[in-house]
């Protein structure tokens, strides 16, 4: 696969802001343990959110993960790519939605995660509101996986040497930023187990929707 796709996922600047507003960027909670294992990430999510495994699918579905991984230019975590393959779109606590692909329908979520970085993200980035993250596809920058029906959203800081080191990275829609490093299956877990600090967050019921 290759690293720099044909078809750019956006034009987004990939050089720092002059102004850099990095004490908008809350901290940093970190798991006692970060789940490597996808199937061990979604076993955690489905005890903190018990109503959620009603949802699961009898079988994994297949998803074409070519087209998000070479439209984007990189691969993608594996733990989230479990939970798409395991689940449908769903709603936790009538709050956070992860933005998970449908069979034979990745382009759309391709397109909206193309339309966040060019449009919403970036007219964050270029008014200094994100707390000096840069965006993807600037090294270890800003890759959406989610959003909040209140404006927030949840996304990867494309860190380290690969989908397997990413931190989750937490923008809320009154300003505060803070990251999680862990995988985003894990970070839902713990949102709605109680275990991290909600941060700028409301607490998050463990109530599903299934869409």
């Amino acid at each position: 696969m290759s690293s720099h796709p044909t078809d750019s996922p956006t034009d987004a600047p990939t050089d720092a802001p002059t102004d850099d507003p990095h004490d908008d960027l809350i901290g940093t909670q970190t798991p006692v343990r970060r789940l490597t294992d996808p199937d061990e990430a979604i076993a955690a999510l489905e005890r903190a959110v018990p109503g959620l495994a009603a949802h699961r699918r009898p079988e994994p579905v297949a998803i074409d993960w070519a087209v998000l991984e070479e439209g984007l230019g990189t691969p993608l975590p594996a733990d989230y790519k479990r939970l798409a393959e395991c689940y449908p779109d769903f709603i936790l606590g009538d709050f956070l939605l992860p933005n998970l692909p449908r069979p034979g329908k990745e382009r759309y979520l391709l397109d909206g995660i193309r339309e966040t970085l060019t449009e919403d993200l970036r007219d964050w980035w270029e008014h200094d509101m994100t707390a000096g993250l840069r965006l993807y596809p600037a090294p270890g920058g800003l890759l959406p996986w989610g959003d909040s029906n209140q404006g927030d959203m949840f996304l990867w800081s494309t860190t380290g040497d690969g989908p397997g080191e990413w931190l989750v990275t937490v923008a809320s829609h009154n300003g505060g930023w803070w990251h999680y490093a862990g995988g985003a299956v894990q970070f839902l877990a713990e949102l709605c187990d109680g275990t991290l600090e909600p941060w700028e967050l409301p607490r998050v019921g463990v109530d599903v929707i299934a869409l």
